[in-house]
Order: C-alpha cells, then sequence, then structure tokens
C-alpha cells in the first residue's frame, strides 16, 4: 500500500489483521526513509505504529479522541490521518510539525511537547462529555516514562476518584528518552511479568461466560476481584488509584491489540490498557540503542545508521562544554554533584555519572522534584548543578523560586538549550527563562559568549553562595580548554571595538557577541559592541558609561523581549533617571513556529540581517 494515498483512517475498518500487519511492516519502511531525510523523533514512532493502527481501527477518530502524551510519538497517526505526502516537510519551516498541532487536522485534538499532560487532558474531556450528554470514547496514550511523572500521577488521583468512561494506553518500552529509572519503573515491571493474574482472569471469563449460571457466578465474583489483584500481582499501582486494568498485551500484535482494545472500548469506567512496545521496533540500529541517541536524530543514511550532521574539527556542543568542566572541577570538589531529570544523554552528563555515581542522580521526568531535590542538597553541604533544558525548566518554577532563591541556596543551574532550538518548534523554544529567572530575588543569571567564558561562568557560580544559573544554547561551539579556570566578577560586561568617535553601540548576549562583532569589524563600522554576559545582576558602571554617551544603542537578544534584557535596562535607566535611548530587537508577544533557526529569525526579524539594517539607519542620521 501507498501510504501517501491514504485520506482518512476509515479504510483500516476493511482490513483484517494480516492486512493492518502489512500496513504497519510499510509504514515502518516510509518511517525509516523518511526521517532518514528530514530527522525527527525516530525511536519513539517505530515503537507504536501496530497500536497506532490498531487504536484507528477499533476507535472513530475524530469523533473519538485518540491522543498522545508529549506527542512525538504520532507520526504514524499522522500518516493514518492522511498527511503521508507532506511527511517531505516534517519539522521545517511551514511544514508538517513533529508533533500533534491543532491547525493541522481535525484527528489532532491536542497539542504537547512536554511530557505527562495527557491524561489531565483527557480526564476534562470525559468530564466535558458528560456534562454535555455527548458520546465518544477519550484514549490518550501515554508512555516513554511520562506516567511516572508528578502531573500523571495527579490526574490518576482523580481519575480513580471521578471514574469517568476513558481508556488509557500505557505505552510502555521501559523508556522515557533513554532508560527509566525509580521505584514506579520498577512497579511498572512488576506489571509486566505479571501473565499469572492475566491468564488467570481471562481463562475464567471464557469459561464462565458459556452459560447463564456462568455469567451469574462471574458477575458475583466481581467483589473479589481486587483480592485477586492483590494476591497475585502485588497490589498493581493502577489497582491503588482505583482504575480497572487490562494487560499487559504484545503491543505488536495488532489481533491481540484489537481484542483487548474492544474490551476496553465496553469498559464502564476508567481502564489502563497496558501495552509493551519495543522502542526502535523493526531498526536495529534504535533496537538497539539504550543511550537515547535515536530518540530524535538529524538526517542520516538508513543503511549504516551514520548522521549526515558532524561536529566540526575543534568544536564541542555546548552541553559538553559544560559537563565536562564539571567533571574537571569534581575531581577537586567532592561536594559537586549532577542532577538531571531524564535527561543525561541529551545534557551530555554521561561521563559524570560514570565517574561519579554516588554523587549523580537522575530524578526521571521530574523537575519539580529535581529542582527541590538541588535545593535540599545545597542546604545540606553539597554544590549540585542541576541541568534542565529551558523549555522543561518551565515546569519547576515554583521550585526555583519558593525553594532554592527564596532560601538563597547555592544551586547551579544549566540552562541547556537556551533561546531558539530551531525545528522541535513552540513548545521546545527556550526563550522565556530570562523573563522567568530575572525577576527572581537572589537570582543571579548568565551566558556566555564562547567556551571560555564558559568555563569561567561555572566555576564562577561554584565559588558564590547563590543560585547562579548559565543559559547556554544548543549546538557546538570552538572548544578552548582554559589551563587554568577563574572567576569573573559577577554583574561584569565588556565593551569590544570601544572608540571616542563611536556613534552607536550594540549591546547582546552569548554567541551572537561575536558573530556582531566581527560583522562590525569587517565593515570598519564606527560601532561599539558590548558583551552582556550577566543578564541579571546589570554592570552598573557600564550603564552609566551607556548613559553619559548618549549614543543610540540597540539592544539585540534572540529571545522574549518581555522581561528581557531591554527590559531590564529600560527599567535600570527609568529608576536612575538616565536617558537611554533604546532600539530593541528581539521576539515580540507570540509563539514562535518550527524550521531551522535562521528561516526563523528572519520571519521573526531578529536575524543579523535586520540589526545590521537598523544600524545603517542610525549611522546614516
Amino acid at each position: 500500500m501507498d501510504v501517501t494515498k491514504i485520506k482518512d483512517p476509515s479504510f483500516l475498518k476493511e482490513l483484517n489483521s494480516k492486512e493492518c500487519q502489512a500496513l504497519a511492516d510499510e509504514i515502518r519502511r516510509f518511517l525509516i526513509e523518511s526521517v532518514s531525510r528530514t530527522g525527527g523523533h525516530l525511536s519513539s514512532n517505530l515503537g507504536v505504529v501496530e497500536l497506532t493502527i490498531a487504536l484507528h481501527k477499533v476507535f472513530d477518530s475524530p469523533h473519538d479522541k485518540i491522543f498522545f502524551d508529549v506527542g512525538h510519538q504520532c507520526y504514524t497517526h499522522k500518516i493514518l490521518t492522511g498527511r503521508a505526502d507532506q511527511f517531505k516537510t516534517l519539522r521545517q519551516f511551514h511544514g508538517l510539525s513533529g508533533f500533534q498541532k491543532r491547525c493541522e487536522s481535525e484527528h489532532d485534538v491536542w497539542e504537547a511537547g512536554h511530557s505527562s499532560t495527557s491524561l489531565s487532558a483527557a480526564l476534562a474531556m470525559a468530564v466535558s462529555r458528560d456534562l454535555n450528554h455527548e458520546n465518544y470514547a477519550v484514549v490518550p496514550v501515554i508512555g516513554d516514562g511520562s506516567m511516572s511523572s508528578g502531573e500523571s500521577l495527579e490526574a490518576l488521583n482523580q481519575i480513580g476518584e471521578l471514574q469517568k468512561k476513558m481508556i488509557i494506553i500505557f505505552n510502555d518500552n521501559n523508556m522515557s528518552i533513554s532508560q527509566n529509572v525509580g521505584a514506579l519503573t520498577q512497579a511498572f515491571s512488576r506489571l509486566r511479568t505479571s501473565n499469572s493474574y492475566t491468564g488467570f482472569k481471562e481463562d475464567l471469563r471464557r469459561v464462565l461466560n458459556k452459560n447463564d449460571l456462568g455469567q451469574s457466578v462471574l458477575n458475583g465474583l466481581t467483589i473479589f476481584k481486587d483480592n485477586i489483584k492483590k494476591g497475585i500481582i502485588e497490589a498493581g499501582i493502577f489497582d491503588e488509584f482505583n482504575l480497572d486494568y487490562l494487560g499487559p498485551v504484545d503491543g505488536h500484535n495488532i489481533k491481540e491489540l484489537i481484542r483487548i482494545l474492544k474490551v476496553a472500548k465496553n469498559n464502564k469506567g476508567p481502564v489502563v490498557v497496558h501495552v509493551l512496545t519495543k522502542k526502535g521496533k523493526g531498526y536495529p540500529f534504535c533496537e538497539e540503542d539504550t543511550e537515547g541517541k535515536w530518540h530524535g536524530v538529524s538526517s542520516f543514511n538508513p543503511k549504516t545508521g551514520i548522521s549526515y550532521s558532524t561536529t566540526p574539527e575543534g568544536h564541542l556542543s555546548w552541553s559538553s562544554i559544560f559537563s565536562e568542566t564539571l567533571v574537571r572541577m569534581a575531581k577537586e570538589d567532592k561536594q559537586i554533584c549532577a542532577i538531571t531529570p531524564a535527561m543525561i544523554t541529551g545534557s551530555k552528563l554521561e561521563k559524570f555519572f560514570a565517574l561519579y555515581p554516588d554523587r549523580s542522580f537522575d530524578c526521571g521526568i521530574a523537575e519539580e522534584h529535581a529542582a527541590t531535590f538541588a535545593a535540599g542538597l545545597a542546604l545540606s553541604g553539597q554544590r549540585p548543578f542541576l541541568s534542565l533544558y529551558s523549555s522543561f525548566l518551565q515546569r519547576a518554577y515554583d521550585q526555583i523560586n519558593h525553594d532554592i532563591c527564596r532560601m538563597d541556596l547555592p544551586v547551579v543551574i544549566g540552562i541547556d538549550r537556551a533561546g531558539l532550538v530551531g525545528e522541535d518548534g513552540d513548545t521546545h523554544h527556550g526563550v522565556f527563562d530570562i523573563g522567568l529567572l530575572r525577576c527572581l530575588p537572589k537570582m543571579i543569571l548568565a551566558q556566555p559568549k564562547d567556551s571560555r567564558e564558559a568555563q569561567k561562568l561555572l566555576y564562577t557560580a561554584m565559588q558564590q553562595s547563590h543560585p547562579f544559573a548559565i543559559r547556554y544554547p544548543r549546538g557546538t561551539v570552538v572548544y578552548d580548554e582554559l589551563e587554568q579556570l577563574e572567576m569573573l566578577p559577577i554583574g561584569s560586561w565588556t565593551f569590544f571595538n570601544d572608540h571616542p568617535d563611536h556613534r552607536c553601540v550594540v549591546v547582546s548576549y552569548g554567541p551572537d557577541v561575536d558573530r556582531i562583532l566581527s560583522k562590525v569589524i569587517a565593515n570598519d563600522l564606527p560601532v561599539t559592541v558590548v558583551n552582556a554576559r550577566f543578564l541579571k545582576p546589570l554592570d552598573e558602571t557600564a550603564m552609566v558609561e551607556l548613559a553619559q554617551r548618549h549614543l543610540p544603542v540597540i539592544v539585540y537578544e534572540t529571545d522574549m523581549l518581555a522581561g528581557g534584557l531591554s527590559s531590564a535596562m529600560l527599567e535600570w535607566a527609568n529608576d536612575h533617571g538616565c536617558l537611554l535611548p533604546l532600539k530593541r530587537i528581539g521576539i515580540a508577544d507570540r509563539y514562535v513556529e518550527h524550521g531551522s533557526i535562521n528561516q526563523i529569525k528572519t520571519a521573526v526579524q531578529i536575524d543579523i540581517n535586520t540589526l545590521f539594517d537598523q544600524i545603517r539607519i542610525l549611522l546614516e542620521r
């Protein structure tokens, strides 16, 4: 079957199990070939092909609400709902999103890019359905470690209380991005091996359903159900939430999936269908991956598995630079420890975890817990480095405020993937953290322009006694390892290409500083460039100097304008009674779509060319 000709999932009703499996094989081939060209989330999608087909065969989308937690495993869903012909644009500017998007299709009933939102949304849909006296199924698919996150457990608690009819698909592949951790993971593991209970229950049902007397006996056995469960599956976690449980079932056996989904469809209350899948199913490179390297990929050779994206000679990722520096410092300082919420590989902390296992903590998909855990360590004399992606930091905001900043604890937060991240789009752009953190008392916030400054900032952060956040972008930079780590004065800025006759000043931070400086020097422009490495506190001396020069100042920031560096500078000027004419370039009040970073910057007019157009306008006055 040519999957690009699929218009909607209704055709599945006519297929038998064998034909469905043939379709699954074709979709899997299509996904490998397509994602190898565009990049995207591969392993998670290969693992749910049969499951997604079975869901769309048993249920009627969009009348029935089928949606995916996080959403990075929705590619088969997109194919079955008529979007395979758009996969050549996957994650590209103005192209198909890598997540569910309501603007793309009526079949996308929920949007997410972060984990553990699906169960709360599903309960709300079920409540609304019943309030409106409607009749449709609500079918959230949750897995990849999301079930053990705090929001999922909060939702399960209320689902068990309200007892609204819904079918929760627990896609159990024992992985988040990399391997799952924690006691709940062990509980799910026990459920996976509880075939004795599952077999007993199904055998009993088949025998007793054969006649009226048997049916009466079966109905009467309801009162013993809980005791049977507790005796055989050790009081499974879902039973504790007062949820019916079906499974576990082989997530790659379409016939069995269809059978169990039909049973779940007729359940009167909330039911969990426990589906065992293999992340990366059908592609050996993915199946053998235990570190998460094939979770999200750039374009690659599908035959060899070799990525077409290579790190330039002499470069390291920003994440690696911070990790290497942390390892170097931890060798001397036994109080330094590392914390990550399920992002060991993404944050490049593998080496630290290998060298210092007693000082390494993967908290699972639980950013809130990770932040408060870091606070507790700092309070007890340790020096924690908490690595968080910028877009995931948002989930731990109260803990950073309440537990870290309020108690003025020396937690160092590495804000990875700060700024625009490109193809993952609006749910993952790390453009809000400056505005979120700058208003918190006691917080120090900085961003390095290069690898040398990155090492100095991390060393500085570990030598002082306040909350200290260092943001750094996705991507690579030339790595120049310092022979001797040294401190930077807190709140210090640096002026480059400075001259008394200059007629304009550009203030920026991060890697853009060197890009701007190079172009200014290459074009011999009378422009001073300021590296505002500290976003909080501001450099008071530098601010006074800028005010006294009476020159036009352009603040160039590729994050949100609201609450950003230019906002801080305007606040300072107002509070000090200074006239400081600023031209602000940054992201206005909007969410930014997916695409390459250069395309995005041009679209929202925060590219380097836009900056230099403004510089020329000022110089021509």
